[in-house]
């Protein structure tokens, strides 16, 4: 199988000798082998784990991401931000734990985001009314 990796601006894995892969999504880990049928998912924030013929293992931390499987032939991954590892323990230790706090951070931006936005909304919406007295009147 052919694995492919990519963020914004770069490719960051691309080998053609590929066994089997190991990704998680939000409903857990799974695993694909050659003749696998077409798969389109959205990654969590995990470790991409994967068997070339020869043995050897390779490993890709990804900030989320979109996974395809094509033709159980081809499988790629668009992600925000990935970065190779020599093995799982380094990715966990350093990669993933920044990943995760990084994406911590947006969602609590999101969240503060969203207040702002119904406080706003709020306030129009009582402006808005018939009855409403300005603040600033005499």
């Amino acid at each position: 199988m052919r694995l492919l990796i990519t963020g914004p601006t770069a490719v960051v894995a691309d080998f053609g000798d590929v066994a089997s892969v190991r990704a998680e999504d939000e409903s857990g880990g799974f695993g694909i082998l050659t003749g696998h049928a077409d798969l389109l998912t959205t990654l969590s924030v995990s470790v991409v784990s994967w068997r070339h013929h020869d043995g050897r293992v390779g490993y890709c931390a990804v900030r989320r991401g979109v996974m395809t499987v094509r033709n159980g032939t081809r499988i790629a991954i668009a992600t925000r931000e990935a970065q190779l590892g020599p093995d799982l323990a380094t990715l966990e230790a350093s990669v993933l734990t920044r990943f995760r706090a990084e994406t911590e951070d947006e969602r609590t931006g999101r969240v503060a985001a969203t207040r702002l936005q119904a406080q706003a909304i709020r306030r129009i919406v009582e402006a808005l009314r018939p009855n409403h007295q300005p603040e600033f009147a005499p």
